[in-house]
């Protein structure tokens, strides 16, 4: 059984930095693409980043492009998301996921199948 169990949400002021984790159970993490998702508040789920298998080449949207960093720990079974310089439009629910699809897949929501529970993250301005 496939799960995924992301912490390290909070409360935290513009400008701050947050590392989230994921921890995956049930699947050798060197075969699945891993990545990071956010829905904020009254909005749809959207991507946020990705490592690609076995974890050498990485994605991001562009809002978070340059403040953001996602890693992956395939010994360990671990997928970060580093976040610095946060802003209040970061505030949502993060979600990390997992997939097999193609690479050309990799930002698409509907291509991964294993999520987590999601943690909370909140920017205050």
């Amino acid at each position: 059984q496939v799960q995924l169990s992301e912490s390290g949400g909070t409360l935290v002021q513009a400008g701050d930095s947050l590392r989230l984790s994921c921890a995956v159970s049930g699947l050798r993490m060197i075969n699945y693409h891993m990545a990071w998702f956010r829905q904020p508040p009254g909005k749809e789920r959207e991507f946020v980043a990705a490592s690609a298998r076995p974890g050498s080449s990485t994605y991001y949207t562009e809002a978070v492009k340059g403040r953001f960093t996602i890693s992956r720990d395939n010994s360990k079974s671990m997928v970060y998301l580093q976040m610095n310089g946060l802003k209040p439009e970061d505030t949502a629910t993060y979600y990390c996921a997992s997939s097999t699809v193609a690479l050309s897949g990799i930002r698409r929501l509907d291509m991964y199948r294993a999520w987590g529970q999601g943690t909370q993250v909140t920017v205050s301005s």
